[in-house]
């Protein structure tokens, strides 16, 4: 209760309500609505804004005007007249209150230009400051270099303290005047020290000559530049004139294979240049392409300069060119090559000499491979042979026995005479430029003819010693060993003829006379020795692959340690299977064998591929309209050695007509493996292995995917099957066999048949479902084929000569009397590949 009566008597002492001076708003009363029909009145104040009321129409009506205060009452008439008059005195001395504050302007713009040049000229005397103490410091490091007197003070002097040089001015027009003004006021930096005696004579000079509204003007510009930097006017650029190129005549070098970009730089020219010519001769090839080096030659001659063709000297020409001298040589053994043609007893005249039968293991009596043997003969001295095939197949290899070779024995059956690969070994001979030795074997059979024989060799120039000539012809008899010493004999006498030697004490350098994969040993080559000694753990290089020696293996078996020249020997050791007849050379280390096997490479990468895409526009319409028509056969060739794989596919690539062709997806050496399972089903081919057989896994995926997989162990096998499966793809031949002729004598209309004729027979016979030509007048008006055929009432199968038939044809009406029925048959015959 005490606090309820302290608070009750302690009461603020306030006013009832708030004071204003403010003039009582004009008020009101709006009605406000709301949702669901409910309304409210509200009461509003309305407020009014000060106004500024204009008294007249004349020059000075912003200095005039009556402003009406807020709580201020009507002024009197005396009031009124007494502010008119003031105004009026106001408009009077108007014109000098503006003389006044445009001068004031005038001074103030002044006083801001001079405030400007000060501050240019105080930060260009810091800068004179700071370089003078620079100078300074290094005068006292090091002494200073004399001035080249030809130097003014203006280029010695530091280039920050440089003055600027005047703008010459044009007194003719006011502009370029203007211009100038603008080009010498300097764009002022701020800093903090600044003098001011400098800065008035400094702005004197520059304003010297002008009205002071040209200098405030010029000073805005400056403001203006000075604040807006990337509005500047761009300074005009003198266009450059046009140089004139000169014609550089370039020698190009070109070399086997080029790529359009390279022989581009070459010529220094666009890529694009290159290309747009070889588009106007034909040749359709991107930047990219290879190109060859006859195409190269013609561009190279189009753009007007000096082609000069190169060739990259692989490193085994270089060692073959290598010649040792005399002293260093030494006799070799003769390297001997048996040639002629198939079955006339090559094989078995070496097994002959050598004491040996390869040619009862040989599959079909004939020799598939080359066969590399060395004999040592009663006297002590050894003979190298080499056994080559005689079939027409192996031509590359016959050519490859007779390059490696110095002496050829050409063998001729004495029953058979002269024959189509004898004719051949005897150009390969000639080619090779080496000596032949005439061997007439089968001298035992009772139809044999010597005499015959060396007639027939007179044809081709080849004249024996009996003749007058030059060339040695021994009878031999292989089967009973009849003068097989004379032909020894005849061979040591022509090798002492020629003076063989060769150079032991060098790295090793021969040739690849044959190439196989074998299980277990991996790549394994024959390769003949012809200078140098070949030892275990030697690098060597042969054609794309190199390796290390791992073994060495002569014709008998046996291990050797090193082999010397003129002898024959299987190396183990290659990374991978060397092409038959590549040069096999022995280089330092690795790292030289990497680098000759990548060279080699890549030329003939460059090589295959200008030969591929030397694509020509009529080549492409050719092709596009060959396409539809040509049948291809897709085969996987898997060989036991590379000579044999040689000439398989040499063989079928014969084969090809315009209408047929085998397309090889991949040949290699080998057995047949899953990925070349793979690669036939892919291409819905056949897979052909000579000599070499598929694993299980290979067999089971052959087995599941329906690939057809034959082997071989003869050749002319491969051939003849390969010819049979493309003569199948030909189209068959379709001949007409004419039957016979039915004359039509009456038609009758059947509703549901429709018109049947009724014909009688009078020629051949007539056949149902034959076809039929519809002959009125002897002009053929339709070829179809019979509906129906009937003898009286019953179907027949034919109808002859001299019998009366009724006839409907196949969805045709439009028969009369007289017309003649032709009918005839399609046989088709199967072609077969000549």
């Amino acid at each position: 209760m005490t606090e309820q009566k302290d608070s009750n008597e302690k009461k603020t002492l306030t006013l009832g309500g708030k004071l204003s001076l403010k003039k009582t708003p004009e008020s009101g009363q709006i009605r406000q609505s709301f949702s669901h029909g409910r309304s409210k009145s509200v009461a509003v104040e309305v407020r009014k804004k000060r106004t500024l009321e204009k008294a007249g129409g004349s020059e000075g009506e912003g200095y005039e005007g009556n402003i009406k205060s807020e709580g201020l009452e009507e002024k009197t008439d005396s009031e009124f007249e007494a502010r008119l008059k003031a105004v009026q005195n106001a408009l009077k001395s108007a014109p000098d209150i503006e003389a006044r504050l445009s001068k004031e302007k005038q001074l103030r713009e002044e006083m801001e230009a001079l405030r400007l040049v000060e501050i240019e000229n105080q930060q260009k005397l810091e800068e004179e400051r700071r370089q003078s103490q620079k100078v300074e410091e290094d005068q006292k490091e090091t002494p200073p270099a004399p001035a080249t007197p030809s130097q003014s003070p203006e280029q010695n002097a530091p280039v920050a303290v440089r003055p600027k040089k005047p703008y010459e001015s044009n007194d003719e027009d006011e502009e370029s005047e203007f211009r100038g003004v603008k080009k010498n006021i300097a764009k002022p930096a701020v800093k903090k020290s600044e003098t001011t005696e400098t800065k008035r004579h400094d702005l004197k000079q520059r304003l010297h000559g002008l009205s002071f509204e040209e200098a405030l003007e010029a000073d805005d510009e400056l403001g203006r530049g000075r604040h807006n930097g990337g509005n500047r006017r761009p300074k005009f650029k003198k266009p450059k004139e046009p140089i004139e190129t000169k014609f550089i005549v370039r020698e190009v070098n070109i070399p086997e294979a080029i790529s359009v970009q390279e022989l581009a730089n070459r010529m220094a020219i666009r890529a694009a240049e290159v290309v747009k010519k070889l588009i106007s001769m034909g040749v359709l090839a991107t930047v990219n392409q290879m190109i060859d080096a006859d195409t190269a030659e013609i561009v190279v001659t189009e753009f007007g300069h000096i082609c000069k063709r190169t060739k990259t000297e692989d490193i085994g020409n270089i060692l073959l060119a290598q010649e040792d001298t005399l002293s260093t040589m030494v006799d070799r053994a003769p390297v001997v090559t048996v040639m002629g043609h198939v079955d006339h007893g090559k094989t078995s005249l070496l097994d002959a000499i050598r004491k040996t039968d390869v040619a009862a293991h040989e599959a079909g009596g004939i020799t598939q491979h080359i066969g590399a043997y060395q004999v040592t003969m009663p006297s002590g001295k050894k003979i190298t042979f080499i056994d080559t095939p005689g079939h027409a197949a192996f031509t590359e290899m016959r050519a490859r026995g007779a390059n490696v070779t110095d002496i050829v024995i050409l063998v001729v059956a004495a029953d058979d005479g002269i024959m189509a690969q004898t004719v051949e070994a005897i150009h390969h001979a000639r080619a090779a430029n080496v000596p032949i030795i005439v061997a007439i074997n089968k001298i035992d059979k009772p139809d044999a003819d010597a005499n015959r024989v060396r007639t027939a060799l007179l044809q081709h120039e080849i004249v024996l010693e009996e003749m007058g000539g030059d060339i040695i012809a021994v009878e031999v008899s292989a089967k009973t060993g009849l003068n097989i010493d004379k032909l020894e004999e005849a061979i040591l006498l022509q090798a002492e003829v020629l003076n063989l030697k060769a150079n032991p004490n060098r790295d090793a350098l021969g040739a690849v006379i044959e190439a196989k994969l074998e299980k277990g040993r991996g790549a394994v080559a024959t390769v003949l020795i012809q200078r140098g000694t070949l030892k275990v753990s030697d690098i060597f290089v042969a054609g794309t692959e190199w390796g290390r020696v791992r073994a060495l293996v002569d014709d008998r078996g046996n291990n050797l340690k090193q082999a010397i020249p003129s002898q024959p020997i299987e190396v183990i050791g290659f990374n991978g299977t060397p092409g038959a007849g590549d040069l096999f050379i022995v280089v330092e280390n690795e790292a030289k064998a990497r680098e000759i096997v990548d060279s080699r490479i890549e030329n003939l990468k460059a090589q295959q591929a200008a030969a591929l895409r030397k694509t020509t526009m009529d080549q492409l319409i050719q092709n596009a309209a060959a396409q539809g028509n040509m049948k291809e056969l897709a085969v996987v060739i898997k060989s036991d050695v590379q000579g044999s794989l040689e000439a398989i596919l040499g063989s079928i690539h014969k084969l090809a007509t315009d209408e047929v062709s085998v397309r090889v997806l991949y040949s290699g050496v080998g057995g047949i493996s899953e990925s070349d399972i793979t690669l036939a089903r892919a291409s819905g081919g056949i897979v052909i292995g000579f000599n070499v057989r598929a694993n299980q896994q290979a067999r089971e995926l052959a087995h599941r995917e329906g690939v057809e997989i034959r082997y071989y162990s003869i050749i002319y096998d491969v051939i003849d099957d390969i010819k049979a499966i493309l003569g199948g793809l030909l189209s068959p031949t379709l001949k007409e066999n004419f039957l016979g002729n039915a004359e039509i004598r009456q038609i009758f209309n059947i509703t549901k048949a429709g018109k049947i004729a009724g014909c009688y027979v009078t020629e051949g016979i007539v056949k149902r479902g034959a076809k039929v030509r519809l002959l009125r007048d002897n002009v053929v008006i339709h070829e179809g084929s019979l509906k129906t055929l009937k003898r009286v009432k019953d179907e027949v199968k034919e109808v002859k000569q001299g019998f009366e038939c009724g006839m409907a044809f196949e969805n045709y009406q439009d028969i009369r009397e007289k017309d003649i029925i032709e009918c005839f048959e399609i046989e088709s015959i199967a072609r077969e590949l000549a």
